[in-house]
């Protein structure tokens, strides 16, 4: 990931109702939610949704698949991967003892997938 890249999923993620919209994404998995399940969820309006959801798209962090007149919005895994990537290639100085925790925390919260 190219620093441009990075401050633009970054940007997206400076929202309070973006945050929020990828979170709750991340947290339902796979299957991804529709825009309606989504604004309904986060009592946030369609329309203002509809924008939140094309920055967090064109940020690579959420994809989108049709199913039938719906369209079902998900968690872009590799793009989350590649940002968090991103932020710690230069951590530690040598010590990984540093980061450690890091791992930890992705071991337990996806552990229940």
């Amino acid at each position: 990931m190219l620093l441009p890249e990075a401050v633009e999923a970054l940007s997206a993620l400076a929202h309070e109702h973006r945050l929020a919209v990828f979170r709750l994404l991340i947290r339902v998995g796979a299957g991804g939610l529709p825009a309606g399940e989504i604004a309904r969820e986060l009592d946030v309006l369609p329309n203002t949704l509809s924008s939140h959801l094309t920055i967090l798209g064109h940020a690579g962090l959420i994809q989108s698949r049709r199913n039938g007149r719906s369209v079902i919005y998900f968690a872009d895994y590799n793009g989350m991967r590649t940002l968090l990537g991103f932020l710690v290639a230069d951590c530690c100085d040598g010590h990984p003892e540093i980061c450690a925790p890091l791992a930890e925390v992705a071991q337990s919260c996806c552990a229940s997938e």
